[in-house]
């Protein structure tokens, strides 16, 4: 069990997924909301188990400066987190808003299991070939180990694909056949020991989570992602990275409360098991 978990709210959302940004400081204001509630709380909850055991750091990009070097600052963050034992939650603004985790992840003994409704090494014709929140894997010098659950790709070559992901999953996989691929992840799981997962909300169909920039039809349920969760198992969760999350397109601010139920969901299993 980790000791401590460092939250790290980190609005980067340039280069693609513009607005982004207001997802990652809307998520910090309801997760500090969440906190203080719970340190007011006088009756005893199940929450007492994660008290005063959350470090929370809120990046800030509010000038030229702070905007060249944040990929440096991203990485060092995580690094330290890391160097601690820390439970690492990372919420970015767009999904290149998580490459320093996957920056500082190479080399690790961890699996990134990337829950995204893109396979984020786009090369077509139409694609920029500068870096973006849709080809940022091809831009790392060095990948940790990566596994995709939920993408609804259909034109890239399998081929070309396997030379970032050791192994894809894709919704209609889950859909159709849920409890072979769901037994197949949790098998690519058992190796490398610590997992990291990676949620872009854009794994998870727009007519349960609209509040994103690239909605993409047939994605996952919120039950089909715990029990994503479940196959890979919480008790080698080492962290959980959040993105994409566009509070503009919210409606009621269901998908708020659906991420904040997520991320306490996941504090109580990493601190009650």
């Amino acid at each position: 069990m980790a000791n401590k978990t460092t939250a790290v709210f980190f609005p980067f959302d340039q280069f693609g997924g513009g607005g982004a940004a207001a997802g990652a400081r809307l998520l910090a204001d309801a997760f500090r909301e969440l906190l203080d509630d719970n340190r007011r709380e006088k009756v005893a909850t199940r929450a007492r188990c994660y008290a005063g055991k959350v470090r929370l750091h809120e990046a800030a990009f509010d000038d030229l400066d702070a905007l060249q070097t944040w990929r440096e600052t991203g990485q060092e963050l995580v690094r330290q987190a890391l160097a601690r034992g820390d439970f690492l939650i990372w919420a970015a603004g767009n999904h290149l808003g998580v490459l320093p985790v996957y920056d500082e992840l190479a080399g690790r003994d961890m699996l990134v299991v990337q829950l995204d409704a893109h396979l984020d090494v786009y090369n077509l014709s139409d694609c920029t070939k500068e870096l973006s929140h849709g080809n940022f894997v091809r831009h790392c010098e060095r990948l940790p180990p990566l596994i995709n659950v939920g993408h609804r790709e259909l034109l890239l070559r399998t081929e070309y694909v396997a030379k970032f992901y050791r192994q894809t999953f894709s919704a209609a996989e889950l859909t159709i056949h849920p409890d072979k691929t769901l037994a197949a992840i949790g098998d690519a799981c058992v190796q490398p020991g610590r997992v990291l997962v990676d949620l872009d909300c854009d794994v998870l169909d727009p007519a349960f989570f609209p509040a994103v920039s690239e909605a993409v039809p047939f994605g996952l349920t919120p039950q089909m992602l715990l029990r994503v969760l479940a196959a890979i198992g919480m008790d080698r969760l080492a962290g959980l990275a959040i993105s994409e999350f566009q509070p503009a397109r919210d409606a009621a601010d269901r998908c708020l409360e659906t991420l904040m139920w997520l991320l306490e969901h996941v504090l109580l299993a990493v601190y009650e098991r």
